[in-house]
């Protein structure tokens, strides 16, 4: 078997260690010529990227050579030609944001695990959340909320105590993050569909910020985040290792 390959590191001593290795045994091209992509690094590191190289046909495998490595498979030199012939694909879907800010500026980015608004004061947030054009919630008081892919359930949504989502189910979750009120409102599933609306009330006096996958923007009025099924990300996964057995998996640890 042979593969046109493009070894991509983070910026870890570990993960340069390895590409360098990689690229001895096995060869390195342009990500542009290559037929696979292979990420060295964290979940960072895979995300970024994704993004990078959405618009190539070569899938993704991350090894982990960084911290977490939720989206990566484990680092082995020796057999990666035979690990790639029968790992398994998945494709996913990412999270449109557009985010007006308040000196009138759009934001546009792409985010594969959430898009988060978070307090950037020291007042908490106050935010309206509407649903398909309809308010569902006319004021959160909170520390920030959030709307997560099931990709990305198991990261910063499921610290914010949010659902872990399998990741054939059809649902977006919206979590709360240290919600004041109301106090118990935790979050809401959603359709795929589902555009959210967040509009930031009194900000100027509770200024909030927009992340997308650690894509910020500040002083920010109102976001709208929805599914963009027109992006499209292929990863591989080693066999019995990809996003639906690790998402049941981490329901158990």
């Amino acid at each position: 078997m042979s593969l046109k390959i493009a070894f991509l590191s983070s910026d870890a001593p570990v993960a340069l260690s390895a590409r360098d290795a990689l690229s001895a045994r096995y060869g390195n091209v342009d990500p542009a010529e290559a037929e696979v992509i292979v990420a060295l690094g964290g979940d960072g590191f895979m995300l970024r990227t994704l993004h990078a190289t959405q618009d190539l046909a070569a899938p993704v495998y991350g090894m982990n050579r960084g911290t977490i490595g939720f989206l990566m498979n484990e680092y082995h030199e020796t057999d990666l030609l035979a690990r790639l012939e029968q790992a398994k694909e998945e494709v996913i879907h990412p999270l449109s944001m557009r985010a007006m800010d308040r000196k009138g500026v759009m934001h546009r980015a792409l985010a594969i695990n959430e898009v988060s608004l978070l307090r950037a004061g020291p007042q908490a947030a106050r935010l309206q959340i509407s649903i398909d054009g309809k308010v569902r919630l006319p004021e959160l008081v909170c520390d920030g909320a959030l709307v997560s892919t099931p990709a990305g359930s198991t990261a910063y949504n499921y610290s914010a105590h949010g659902p872990i989502l399998p990741i054939g189910a059809q649902v977006l979750a919206l979590t709360a993050i240290a919600a004041f009120r109301p106090r118990r409102w935790q979050g809401a599933l959603l359709p795929l569909s589902a555009a959210v609306r967040f509009d930031v009330l009194e900000a100027e006096k509770r200024p909030v910020m927009a992340d997308a996958d650690s894509i910020s923007f500040e002083d920010i009025d109102w976001v709208e985040i929805r599914l963009d099924p027109t992006v499209s990300h292929s990863i591989l996964f080693d066999p019995g290792h990809g996003l639906e057995e690790r998402l049941i998996s981490e329901q158990f640890t």
